[in-house]
């Protein structure tokens, strides 16, 4: 058990020894950034440009060319999510809404199409090794997003979900710190949803 536990540590930290610095710089900013997300912070979309910078450029170098959009993507909602929140500021808060049913339609819609579209065009366009699985999380991603630029209490089920899917495809592709990052940023949306739910319903009591 103990040779066990030792082999682990040391096959820890071989892992952290081989992670780039700019895997660093994304995991470490992504993290501040997700945490201030479900507190409500302003700052996280600030924090948040740092992050999706560091990923689109480490994802370009992984070939993840769906991801590597999506932090383009990221970059232009992270500005607009900062001066969406600054701008309700003078009116207390932004109030945090639901998704309804057709929203939830158009939704998961939007998301097959465009799992559809950008795994057809990586596959044939690209020499990623994984276009249908990054273009699924891409695009629950790319939905999530929105959803938390408007503050739907809902982004944040999205969230867990599309989280749980990237563990398994960031240890395919050897990005072991961000597939230890979102294992964590599963109990940080899971708590952010419960956070905002909370909310919610203190809104409208």
């Amino acid at each position: 058990m103990i040779l066990t536990a030792s082999s682990f540590l040391q096959f820890l930290i071989n892992q952290f020894e081989h992670t780039s610095w700019l895997e660093w710089i994304a995991v470490i900013t992504g993290f501040i950034c997700i945490y201030l997300a479900a507190k409500e912070s302003i700052w996280n979309w600030p924090i948040s440009l740092i992050s999706v910078t560091a990923y689109g450029f480490l994802f370009y170098k992984e070939a993840m060319y769906g991801d590597m959009t999506l932090q383009m993507y990221f970059l232009f909602t992270g500005f607009y999510g900062w001066y969406f929140w600054l701008s309700k500021k003078a009116e207390t808060q932004k109030p945090i809404t639901l998704l309804n049913l057709r929203g939830w339609v158009i939704s998961i819609i939007s998301i097959a199409l465009l799992s559809l579209f950008l795994g057809w065009f990586m596959s044939k366009y690209t020499n990623s090794t994984v276009p249908y699985t990054d273009g699924f999380c891409t695009s629950v991603s790319f939905v999530a997003q929105i959803l938390l630029t408007r503050k739907i209490l809902q982004n944040w089920l999205l969230w867990i979900f599309v989280n749980i899917c990237y563990v398994p495809l960031f240890l395919y592709k050897h990005l072991n710190l961000s597939a230890i990052l979102y294992f964590v940023l599963i109990t940080i949306a899971l708590k952010g949803y419960l956070d905002w739910r909370k909310k919610f319903r203190e809104q409208i009591n």
